[in-house]
């Protein structure tokens, strides 16, 4: 049965990764004490068969210390034995903490990922409130923790037993042998006791990391209403994202049908630019009925493919950017220019034949309509532009 949140609503639905980033942020990880148990004692049996060879020294030097020899100074005899003894302990803890810290932190990477969040250290009095403690330990998870616990002792236990029986005709005659031959008969038996509480704590690592994960996800499950608030937050409300859609889809047919209308170029007879910014090319034949038309226009790369078109086909380019604003913002492809720009438009034609007739004339001066000037983003410009 999925959990219900505190307006009584199932919590049905998968945590987004904003909500796992959240819980992350919180804390809130997943991770295995069992799991964390078993890679440390697997580590520990590792390095207790790779430096068995130096153990016999080890232990021999750590018995030198409670040796008194009669040659040295009994004044600074305990300074020297203390001083030894500190090196030692600092020696064996490198030598066998390193390679188990390093376990450690592997381990928790393998099962939920390192995290360092300062919110886990905040203080919350519902950690400390008898009421909200005794709910816990009763919880279904605690009573989970506790069958755990109970199957780990009994099995533990049962594997450790059955070890030790199996060894017991060698530790009987412990008693019998000296002592550094029952340190190594001893030793040898270590390994297989660590080898058989290994296979119990590896199942039980394998059941405790399944419940985990399963309590974590549970935990971390949202209702539908959540999911949807999330989603309102993050991307916006739905009316919001289809205007989106639809100036997306807009945007893209547009980009698709300048594609289409570069191969028009050829036809203009002349192309005004911004000089590269924007790029819109106009056809306008002597006697004919209506205003020039747009052949192709687009901004940015279509833009330097329209001149590039334009060369190729000795289309004459003119460099007008108030002009090409102004069209591209106002026309459409395969439609006629706007009113306002009839009078700058026919300027310019009646300039291009003029020069393509092998007239020298300099460029005209254009006067646009105040509404018709528009910067690179198509906004009006102000009188102060």
């Amino acid at each position: 049965m999925a959990e219900e949140n505190q307006d009584g609503q199932e919590k049905t639905e998968e945590p987004t990764q904003r909500r796992l980033d959240k819980a992350a942020e919180e804390g809130r990880v997943l991770t295995s004490k069992e799991v964390m148990v078993f890679t440390s004692l697997a580590m520990g049996l590792v390095l207790y068969l790779a430096l068995g060879p130096f153990m016999r020294s080890g232990l021999s030097a750590w018995g030198g210390l409670f040796v008194i020899d009669s040659a040295l100074n009994l004044d600074t005899l305990g300074l020297v034995k203390v001083r030894y003894a500190f090196w030692l302990v600092i020696l064996v803890t490198l030598i066998v903490g390193i390679p188990l810290m390093i376990v450690t932190l592997l381990t928790q990477i393998g099962v939920g990922g390192l995290n360092f969040s300062t919110q886990a250290l905040h203080f919350k009095g519902n950690r400390i409130d008898p009421l909200a403690g005794l709910k816990r330990i009763f919880s279904v998870k605690g009573l989970v923790e506790l069958a755990k616990s109970v199957l780990k002792v009994a099995l533990l236990f049962s594997i450790g037993g059955i070890v030790i029986y199996m060894q017991l005709p060698e530790l009987i005659q412990l008693s019998a042998s000296s002592l550094g031959l029952a340190i190594e008969r001893a030793s040898a038996a270590v390994p297989y006791l660590i080898g058989g509480l290994l296979v119990g704590l590896f199942i039980i690592a394998v059941i405790d990391f399944a419940w985990q994960r399963h309590t974590h996800t549970q935990s971390l499950r949202m209702t539908i209403k959540e999911v949807k608030d999330e989603s309102r937050q993050t991307e916006g409300s739905p009316e919001v994202r289809a205007k989106i859609r639809r100036m997306q889809y807009q945007q893209s047919q547009e980009s698709s049908q300048q594609r289409e209308a570069l191969g028009n170029v050829g036809d203009a007879t002349v192309v005004i630019t911004n000089p590269t910014h924007f790029a819109v090319a106009l056809k306008y034949a002597s006697g004919q009925m209506g205003a020039p038309t747009v052949l192709a226009m687009g901004r940015g790369v279509i833009a330097q493919q329209i001149i590039e078109k334009a060369e190729e086909h000795d289309v004459r380019t003119l460099r007008i950017p108030m002009l090409a604003r102004a069209l591209f913002f106002t026309s459409e492809i395969g439609g006629e220019i706007t009113e306002g720009l009839y009078n700058a438009v026919a300027v310019i034609l009646a300039y291009v034949f003029r020069i393509n007739n092998d007239e020298t004339l300099e460029m005209p001066d254009l006067t646009l309509p105040p509404e018709l000037r528009f910067d690179e983003y198509g906004n009006l410009e102000t009188e102060a532009n």
